[in-house]
């Protein structure tokens, strides 16, 4: 096994899941199982290994396949490498051996490993069927997890099944809400297929959480940043989409009120939300000095805000935005990706939050439209594309107050939220995209100035 942990440890740092860049991973076994393969020239195997470079440690879910090394193409994509002679590691999900087992397991209920180490599946009830063979091919583009596409041989219902990187304890949001809404009959997510559970050795005992999640694939479809863009760019009228974006959250946020606890919030809630944004504002002037002009007048919302109606806490999306959301042809906006904030711990991303939450991101995504339009075509009058973008975000939040509460009842929150947003995206940029920096900046002196909807 050192041997392969070598490998590893050489492989891990150069894929988009890693989180500890520019550190030589500390890997250290926690468990692992074996998957049955119908390939019987293929051993398949799930690692569970801690990285300790980090601090706290990271677990990851590493699924590999083992071949003959003369099987194995020069040109064979997925390689780890060669943990002793004759023997090649490959990347689970970019062979079909690790593939084909892994959504049998998930959608039969099937059960791999043994002792404190096994993983099984939980088929869901709004499951289509996937008895036939499938193709499989890892989505491009992810960053914490690994996609696979599988498309049926026969003709099905096509399926992806996220494949989580980085382990915790618990149920992952993305499964608990997804399937509870799918489950529910909701149009606005897809159908769930199932999930994998998986439970390994922790320091005080055995430990569950979530391995992978399954769920219909809608191919050929845009998501809702490429449709808005593309629409700001044209110039043409966006307003009826995004009103239908407004009523799909509303209802998906009350879906969720209705399938899960809500909670009142009290004044150590309110206190901990505007504790939260202050010290975020204060990291953030120290980085991004032209926030501070805004500072007085930034805390004088939070002061106005903390002050004001709240509505209930829920569960919410948690990382709601135009790239979230995909427009389905002849059915409409469908909801993805309930994960949450990946920067945010997982014992943070399943509490009950502000559902306005939700709202300022999209409100934010909007304005990013306009943003980014501004930057790529400087010639292009900006006052033409930030009407766009102003006539948008009405329209959204007209269409959420059909479905839900209106957000102009408790606008002064919706205000700091939106604000908070834009701090943090302020921070983001300063440290990645400095030429992208004007657009939360700019948001935030129109914010301080008036409400969500200019």
């Amino acid at each position: 096994m050192d041997s392969t942990l070598d490998c590893l440890s050489t492989w891990m740092p150069q894929q988009r899941w890693y989180a500890a860049k520019g550190r030589t991973p500390a890997l250290r076994l926690v468990g692992s199982w074996d998957l049955l393969s119908p390939d019987p020239a293929a051993r398949v195997r799930t690692l569970l290994v801690a990285d300790e470079a980090s601090t706290p440690a990271v677990l990851y879910q590493v699924p590999v396949v083992e071949r003959s090394t003369p099987t194995v193409a020069d040109d064979a994509i997925g390689v780890i490498g060669s943990p002793e002679s004759g023997v090649t590691l490959i990347d689970g999900p970019t062979d079909p051996a690790y593939t084909a087992g892994l959504l049998g397991l998930v959608s039969s209920g099937g059960r791999a490993g043994s002792g404190e180490t096994v993983a099984t599946g939980r088929p869901a009830a709004s499951a289509p069927s996937t008895n036939d063979d499938h193709a499989s091919r890892v989505l491009s583009g992810e960053q914490s997890n690994t996609s696979i596409i599988y498309t049926s041989a026969t003709g099905g219902a096509p399926v992806i099944c996220k494949v989580f990187r980085q382990l915790h304890p618990g149920l992952n949001p993305d499964i608990e809400l997804q399937t509870a809404l799918a489950d529910a009959g909701s149009p606005f997510v897809p159908r769930a297929v199932g999930s994998l559970g998986g439970t390994w050795a922790g320091a005080g005992g055995p430990v569950e959480g979530s391995l992978a999640f399954a769920q219909e694939f809608l191919p050929g479809v845009e998501d809702a940043w490429r449709v808005a863009l593309a629409a700001a760019e044209a110039d043409e009228d966006f307003t009826d989409r995004a009103r239908d974006l407004g009523v799909a959250t509303a209802t998906v946020h009350a879906d969720l009120a209705r399938l899960f606890p809500t909670t009142g919030p009290g004044d150590a809630e309110r206190a901990a939300a505007a504790a939260s944004w202050r010290m975020r504002l204060e990291t953030a002037i120290a980085e991004v000095p032209e926030l501070a002009p805004f500072r007085e007048e930034i805390l004088g919302v939070y002061g106005r805000a903390t002050e004001g109606a709240w509505p209930a806490l829920q569960r919410i999306h948690g990382d709601y935005h135009l790239g979230q959301v995909i427009l389905v042809p002849d059915h409409g906006w469908v909801l993805l990706d309930f994960e949450g904030e990946p920067l945010r711990p997982m014992s943070e991303r399943t509490q009950p939050d502000l559902a306005l939450r939700d709202v300022a991101g999209m409100l934010r995504s909007f304005d990013y439209v306009a943003g980014s339009i501004r930057l790529a075509q400087p010639d292009r009058p900006a006052d033409e594309v930030d009407a766009w973008a102003a006539d948008a975000r009405r329209a959204f939040l007209a269409g959420y107050a059909q479905a839900a509460e209106d957000p102009a009842r408790t606008q002064a929150l919706l205000d700091a939220l939106e604000i908070d947003k834009a701090v943090y995206e302020a921070i983001y940029e300063a440290r990645n995209r400095p030429s992208w920096l004007p657009i939360p900046l700019g948001a935030v002196g129109r914010l301080v100035d008036g409400p969500t909807s200019r």
